[in-house]
C-alpha cells in the first residue's frame, strides 16, 4: 500500500512539473495565404533573420514554432511570385498572445516574379519538367476517359471592395438601404468589402467522349431576386467547364496560353523550384513566368506528380500586362485527387476576380466561384445509360422543383457550410426584395440602361425613341404600350403612335404574339404598321427613329423617306438540336415621300400607280448548340461553336389583295464567330441571292449602306441607302479581331491595352435590262446604280479599345473605280462603342 502512494505521488508530481513547463512554452502557429485567392501556399520558406533558422510551411500551408522564451527577432517568409514578407515578433506582437500562444495569418501578395537573371544551362530542369507534364496530358488530362460523372457544387459569390461607409450612408438614395453596410466584413489585411450576393447550384455532370455527349440535370439552383431559367442553366458546369490541360483557357471571351499548352515554351519560362512528399508521393514544384509583355498568358505555379507527371495543383495568376478590360486580379485554381493509385482527377477550382471601372483603388467588385466534384465516376456503364436520353449532344434538363428547393435541402446538400457572412448574404437580399424602395431604384436603373420600364402589367419605352426630328416629319414624338409577363405569359400585346409635327401625320404599329413553347420555341406573332421604312436590319444598329442618330449622319446625305404599309404573320417553330422553321405571309404597300423615286413611275396599263405586293416566305435557319439568353417572350443569341447556316425563300402573288407582282427570291447566307486563338476571334459571313420578276426597286435587292458616321458592323459604311440595286448578287464580310497585335510591342499603346483588327467586306451583283428599264427609264430623274458584275469592296482597320470603350474604323473603299456619286467618299473615319472585356 506504501509503495503505491508512492507511486501516485510521483506520478501526480511529474505530471504537474510537465504541466508547469508546457505553460511556460511559447508557441508562435498559423496559416500563410495568398492574399487574393484565399489559397494556402504549402511549403513557403520561413528564416528567422538574427537566428539564422527556419522551416518550411506544411503541405496546407500550416506552421508552429514552440519557444522557451519569445524571441525578439524577424521571421522573413519567402515563395515565388510573391513579395518577402516580414513577421516582426516584438512586443506589440507578443501582447496579443493567449494563454502563451499567437495564432496568425500571413498573407502573401504576389509580384516578386522579375528581376530574376536568366542563366543558360546545358540542361534546362524547368523546360524538361514541361516536356514531360506535356507528353502525358493524353494519360492525365481528364478528357481521355471513354465517359465520366460527377456531383458537382457551384457557389458564387460578389462582393464590392473599397467601400467607404461614412461618405456611402449619407447619400439620399442609400440611407433607406443602410442596413447593408452592417454585413460589412474586412479581410485579414485589413480592407473592408461587402458581400451584396450569392448564388449556389447543384447538378450531376454527364460526359462520353465518343460519341460525344454532354448532359447536365440540376438539383437545385439558388439565386434569389433573378427569376431566369435561362440564368439558372448557366450556373452549372455546362458552361463553366475550365480544363487546365488544354492548349487555351477561356477567361470572359479571351483565349489565354496554358501554361501546359503543346507550345507552352513559346510564351512561357519554366523553373522546377523544389521537391516534396506529400502522403508518401514525391511532388515536384515548378513556377512559370511570360516570355514577353502585353501577351494573353498567366503567371503561377504548379506541382506535379513525379512518376505519372499529372498536375495535383496548379495557381495562375493574371500576367500584369495581359490585354483584358477592367480586371485588376485574377486567380485560377485547380486541385486534382486520386481515384486509384494512378488515376488524378479534379475535385476542386476556384475562380476570384477583382474588377473595376476605373482602378483597383476605387470601387470595384470581387467575383468568387468555387466548384467542388464528388462522387466521381470513371467509365461507367451507368453514365452511358443516362447520356442516352439525350436528345440532342448537349442536354441541359433544369426541373421546375429545382429552382423550389427547401432550405433543408441546402443543409443536407451543400459540399460545405455557408459561413456566417454568406448567411447574412441571403437575409439581406431576401429584406431588399420586399422592400419598395429598392424595387423603385431598380425598375429606375433599368429603365435608364434598356430604355424600358414595368408599370403594373405593362411597359412602356424604349425612351430613345420618344423624341426626334428630321427634315420630312419636322419634330416627331413616339410612344410604345406593351403589356408583360404579369399581364400574361403566353400572350404579347404591342405598339406605337408616333406624329410628326411638320407633315402633320400619325404613324403607327399594332402587334402580338402567342407563345406556344419556350423550348423548344414555337410561336404565332401578326403585326400591321405604317411608318417610314428606318432601314435597320439588325436589332444592334442604329436606326433613323433614334434620338442619337441626327447628330452623327453624314453631311451631304439626304435621308430617303419611303412609307411602308405592312401587315404580316409569322409562324415559328424550332428543334432543340438548333433547326428552326418561320412561315410567313405578307401584304405590303409602298409610297415613295422623299429623295426616292415616285410611285408614278410605276404606273400600269389600268392607270394604277400603287405599288403593292403579297408574298409568302418561308426561312430554313440551322444553329448546332446556340445559346440564348431568354426574357419571357424574347431571347437573344449568345452565339454557337459552330457556322450558323440560313435559306429564305419568297414567292410574290399577283392578284391576291389587289397584288400586283409575281415573283421568285431566294438568298442564303453562312455566319460564324470562329476563335483562333491565339490570333484572336474572326468573324465572316458569305451571302447570295437572287430575284426573278420584274420589280420595283424597293423589292429588289437594296445593298446595306450606311449614312451615319456610328460604324455598322453588318452593311458598307462607304456605301449610302439605296445607292446599289440588284436582282442577283454575293458577298462576303469578315472582321478580324486580332487583340493587342503590334500595339504591345509600344509601351505606351500597351499600357493603354490598344486592341488591333482588320474587315474586309466585298459585293458583286447584276441588275437585268428589264428591272434597270423599269426603275430607270429614259429620263428619269433618279438614277440607281448597278455594280453589272463588278465587284464593291471596302476594307478597313482602326484601333479598338480606346479608353477601355471607343473604336474608330479607318475604311477606305478600293472598287469599284472611277467612283460613282460625287457624296460618296473613298475614304471615311467612324466610330463605335462597347463594353468588353
Amino acid at each position: 500500500m506504501k509503495k503505491l502512494l508512492l507511486s501516485i505521488a510521483w506520478i501526480s508530481c511529474c505530471f504537474l512539473l510537465s504541466q508547469a513547463t508546457q505553460a511556460q512554452t511559447k508557441i508562435l502557429r498559423g496559416i500563410i495565404k495568398d492574399a487574393h485567392s484565399d489559397e494556402r501556399i504549402p511549403f513557403a520558406s520561413m528564416q528567422f533573420t538574427h537566428a539564422g533558422t527556419g522551416k518550411l510551411s506544411d503541405s496546407a500551408g500550416s506552421f508552429s514554432f514552440q519557444f522557451d522564451q519569445w524571441p525578439l527577432d524577424t521571421i522573413r517568409i519567402t515563395y515565388v511570385g510573391y513579395q518577402d514578407f516580414l513577421l516582426v515578433i516584438d512586443s506589440v506582437l507578443i501582447r496579443k498572445a493567449k494563454n502563451q500562444v499567437i495564432d496568425i495569418s500571413i498573407l502573401l501578395e504576389r509580384g516578386k516574379y522579375t528581376d530574376e537573371v536568366v542563366v543558360k544551362q546545358k540542361i534546362d530542369r524547368g523546360l524538361l519538367m514541361w516536356r514531360r507534364i506535356v507528353r502525358r496530358k493524353p494519360h492525365n488530362d481528364r478528357y481521355r476517359f471513354d465517359n465520366f460523372s460527377y456531383e458537382l457544387y457551384n457557389k458564387l459569390e460578389v462582393d464590392i471592395k473599397n467601400i467607404k461607409r461614412d461618405k456611402w450612408q449619407n447619400l439620399p438614395f442609400i440611407k433607406k438601404f443602410n442596413f447593408v453596410f452592417n454585413n460589412i466584413d474586412t479581410t485579414e489585411e485589413g480592407n473592408p468589402y461587402l458581400p451584396v450576393y450569392l448564388t449556389e447550384a447543384i447538378s450531376n455532370y454527364y460526359y462520353q467522349k465518343s460519341p460525344k455527349k454532354r448532359r447536365e440535370v440540376f438539383q437545385g439552383t439558388k439565386t434569389m431576386g433573378i427569376n431566369n431559367e435561362s440564368v439558372s442553366r448557366f450556373l452549372g458546369g455546362m458552361d463553366q467547364n475550365i480544363n487546365f490541360y488544354a492548349n487555351f483557357i477561356p477567361v470572359f471571351d479571351k483565349q489565354f496560353v496554358s501554361p501546359i499548352s503543346d507550345n507552352g515554351d513559346n510564351y512561357y519560362r519554366y523553373k522546377v523550384l523544389d521537391t516534396q512528399y506529400v502522403n508518401g508521393r514525391r511532388l515536384i514544384h515548378m513556377s512559370f513566368t511570360p516570355k514577353r509583355r502585353g501577351e494573353n498568358t498567366f503567371e503561377g505555379d504548379c506541382w506535379a506528380h513525379d512518376t505519372t507527371w499529372a498536375i495535383q495543383k496548379m495557381n495562375l495568376r493574371l500576367s500584369k500586362d495581359a490585354n483584358i478590360n477592367y480586371v485588376d486580379r485574377l486567380s485560377l485554381v485547380q486541385e486534382f485527387s486520386l481515384l486509384n493509385d494512378s488515376t488524378w482527377f479534379l475535385t476542386r477550382d476556384k475562380f476570384v476576380v477583382d474588377l473595376s471601372l476605373t482602378g483597383e483603388k476605387s470601387l470595384a467588385a470581387i467575383g468568387r466561384k468555387n466548384t467542388t466534384y464528388r462522387n466521381i465516376t470513371v467509365n461507367d456503364e451507368s453514365v452511358a445509360r443516362e447520356l442516352a436520353k439525350n436528345q440532342i449532344m448537349e442536354e441541359t434538363i433544369l426541373p421546375p422543383n429545382a429552382q423550389l428547393a427547401s432550405d433543408s435541402f441546402w443543409v443536407e446538400s451543400r459540399h460545405e457550410e455557408l459561413n456566417k457572412t454568406e448567411q447574412a448574404i441571403y437575409q439581406t437580399i431576401d429584406t431588399l426584395l420586399k422592400m419598395p424602395a429598392f424595387k423603385r431604384a431598380t425598375k429606375t436603373l433599368n429603365f435608364l440602361a434598356t430604355g424600358y420600364m414595368n408599370i403594373g402589367n405593362y411597359e412602356i419605352g424604349p425612351w430613345f425613341n420618344w423624341a426626334t426630328a428630321n427634315v420630312q416629319e419636322g419634330f416627331r414624338t413616339r410612344f410604345d404600350l406593351a403589356t408583360n409577363k404579369y399581364f400574361s405569359k403566353k400572350i404579347l400585346l404591342h405598339g406605337y403612335l408616333a406624329y410628326g409635327f411638320k407633315d402633320q401625320e400619325f404613324k403607327y404599329m399594332a402587334d402580338a404574339m402567342y407563345l406556344f413553347n419556350k423550348n423548344p420555341r414555337t410561336y404565332i406573332a401578326v403585326s400591321h404598321k405604317r411608318d417610314f421604312d428606318r432601314g435597320q436590319q439588325y436589332y444592334d444598329a442604329i436606326s433613323q427613329d433614334n434620338i442619337f442618330a441626327l447628330a452623327i449622319r453624314k453631311n451631304g446625305v439626304p435621308i430617303k423617306f419611303l412609307m411602308a404599309e405592312e401587315t404580316k404573320v409569322d409562324l415559328f417553330g424550332s428543334t432543340k438540336s438548333g433547326f428552326s422553321v418561320t412561315l410567313g405571309g405578307a401584304h405590303k404597300n409602298f409610297d415613295p415621300v422623299l429623295n426616292l423615286p415616285y410611285k408614278s413611275l410605276f404606273v400600269d396599263d389600268k392607270g394604277d400607280s400603287s405599288i403593292r405586293t403579297t408574298e409568302a416566305t418561308i426561312r430554313f435557319r440551322y444553329a448546332k448548340l446556340e445559346k440564348f439568353l431568354e426574357t419571357t417572350f424574347n431571347r437573344y443569341s449568345l452565339g454557337s461553336d459552330y457556322p450558323i447556316a440560313e435559306v429564305r425563300y419568297t414567292r410574290g402573288i399577283s392578284g391576291v389583295l389587289h397584288s400586283k407582282y409575281d415573283y421568285h427570291k431566294l438568298s442564303a447566307s453562312v455566319s460564324h464567330y470562329a476563335k483562333i486563338p491565339p490570333f484572336g476571334l474572326l468573324y465572316y459571313n458569305v451571302f447570295a441571292g437572287r430575284t426573278w420578276g420584274k420589280l420595283p426597286y424597293m423589292l429588289l435587292d437594296v445593298a446595306p449602306g450606311n449614312e451615319i458616321y456610328y460604324y455598322d458592323k453588318y452593311a458598307f459604311n462607304l456605301m449610302n441607302r439605296y445607292e446599289y440595286l440588284h436582282d442577283r448578287y454575293a458577298g462576303l464580310n469578315i472582321e478580324h479581331n486580332i487583340g493587342n497585335g503590334l500595339f504591345r510591342y509600344i509601351p505606351l499603346t500597351r499600357k493603354l491595352k490598344f486592341r488591333q483588327f482588320w474587315t474586309a467586306k466585298a459585293l458583286i451583283g447584276s441588275l437585268s435590262k428589264e428591272n434597270h428599264d423599269y426603275n430607270m427609264p429614259a429620263g428619269s430623274d433618279y438614277q440607281f446604280e448597278s455594280l453589272n458584275g463588278k465587284t464593291y469592296i471596302e476594307v478597313g482597320t482602326g484601333v479598338d479599345n480606346i479608353f477601355r470603350l471607343f473604336r474608330v474604323d479607318l475604311i477606305w473603299r478600293l472598287a469599284p473605280r472611277p467612283l460613282p456619286p460625287e457624296n460618296v467618299k473613298r475614304f471615311g473615319v467612324f466610330f463605335s462603342f462597347r463594353l468588353a472585356f
